[in-house]
């Protein structure tokens, strides 16, 4: 059995291939992805993780299984907070064929469908880029829409202002423009797109900051006690998602339509919608949109076989 490294991953997923297999896989409409499973993990010292199974498959393909672990309380630590492997079978005998870094795949593909969303959702001269997080996802997500679009500026913040510092510096190293902010409302204010690629519990960017033609691109939360935008934020967007089913269980929108300030009929489409046309996406320059992703297992079944080919 095959085993990729994070340097395979990168080498064999370039942004622009994974993009387009992406959007492909969304067309063709042949995988099937089951719901994914999300079992809370009970820590000694009190705090819960996540244990996340997906598996997605085309029949006498491929099968991808992903296996997640969520710790947060590895936040600061050596350990990452999220850590994935991808188990690839043959779908025509069943054997197993290789594991994947799951890490490297899963932060490649989520910035590849945030970049594919702003195709549809970003105004068409969008130009500035505010990264909110300094994680794994934070250089992959700007460098995901730095490929898909003419950015001029990125901007990156995060709560330790070395990290943002970091990450800037690795973006500039890559020969984008980059440079870390501490001023996150002033940076929100002048920002075309805002990635938020975090695990924070608490809104982070709110709705009144984001300016006339803003794409908000949510991206961090995955379960209701987690968020990254207030109901402002919900409230004066127009709202896409990866999945409804998915998208749904995050804060971002949980707590809104928990709250009835909201209900899923605000959703306008999902990414399939955008990408097969049956939702235009961006209607004029002025307004604001929301993607609110949460992963799902057709975007790693994409880039296992992007990979794995």
């Amino acid at each position: 059995m095959q085993t990729l490294d994070a340097a395979e991953i990168r080498e064999r997923t370039p942004w622009k291939q994974l993009i387009d297999a992406i959007a492909e896989e969304l067309r063709e409409d042949e995988a099937k992805t089951p719901e994914r499973h999300v079992h809370p993990l009970e820590q000694l010292d009190g705090s819960t993780g996540s244990l996340l199974m997906m598996p997605s498959w085309r029949d006498g393909d491929l099968i991808a299984v992903k296996v997640v672990t969520y710790f947060p309380a590895n936040a600061g630590s050596d350990v990452p907070t999220i850590n994935a492997a991808v188990l690839v079978f043959d779908g025509a005998n069943g054997r197993a064929l290789a594991v994947l870094d799951g890490d490297e795949l899963t932060a490649r593909r989520t910035a590849a469908m945030s970049a594919l969303a702003a195709r549809y959702l970003a105004r068409s001269d969008a130009s500035r880029l505010l990264v909110v997080g300094t994680g794994q996802l934070a250089p992959n997500i700007a460098q995901a829409h730095a490929s898909a679009r003419p950015i001029e500026s990125i901007e990156i913040w995060g709560r330790d202002g070395a990290k943002a510092e970091a990450v800037a510096n690795q973006l500039r190293d890559l020969g984008l423009t980059a440079e870390p902010v501490a001023d996150l409302q002033s940076s929100v204010e002048t920002a075309d797109i805002v990635s938020c690629v975090t695990g924070a519990s608490s809104p982070l960017v709110f709705g009144d900051w984001l300016r006339p033609g803003a794409h908000l691109d949510l991206v961090g939360s995955f379960r209701q006690d987690m968020r990254e935008s207030d109901d402002v934020a919900a409230l004066r967007s127009n709202i896409f998602v990866d999945t409804v089913a998915g998208a749904t269980q995050a804060g971002d929108l949980a707590r809104p339509i928990e709250a009835g300030l909201i209900s899923e009929t605000d959703i306008l489409s999902d990414l399939r919608g955008l990408v097969v046309g049956d939702h235009p996406g961006r209607a004029n320059d002025e307004q604001i949109t929301l993607f609110k992703s949460a992963g799902f297992a057709l975007a790693d079944l994409a880039a296992t076989r992007l990979a794995w080919r």
